[in-house]
């Protein structure tokens, strides 16, 4: 059974991934994507953190504390990059990495 930390978490990773991957796509549609290319990058590293992360939450891992730790991180990079531009799918993705920056430090704790 999971703690409701645990779950939140695991919902907050769900969100950033979806929020990220769509970042990544609407920055790859932009008129001048090869601007976009460390939104992008940024984007794609989250969405694998979080998808890493919430897999181990979810398995009960040894790990699920470093791993927190890390996705905390990682999110946070990606909120900062996403942060710099003024596009809707930026802002949204910087928006849910930042919810799951929260929910990983909660549960790294």
């Amino acid at each position: 059974m999971l703690s409701k930390n645990e779950a939140e978490c695991i919902a907050a990773c769900n969100e950033c991934i979806t929020a990220c991957l769509q970042c990544a796509s609407a920055c790859l549609k932009e008129e001048d994507a090869k601007k976009m290319a460390a939104c992008i990058n940024a984007d794609l590293a989250c969405a694998d953190m979080c998808q890493v992360t919430a897999a181990a939450i979810a398995r009960g891992d040894d790990h699920i504390k470093a791993l927190c730790s890390l996705c905390a991180d990682v999110c946070q990079t990606c909120a900062t990059q996403c942060s710099k531009h003024t596009m809707a799918h930026c802002q949204q993705c910087a928006d849910a990495c930042k919810k799951c920056v929260a929910a990983c430090r909660a549960l790294a704790s």
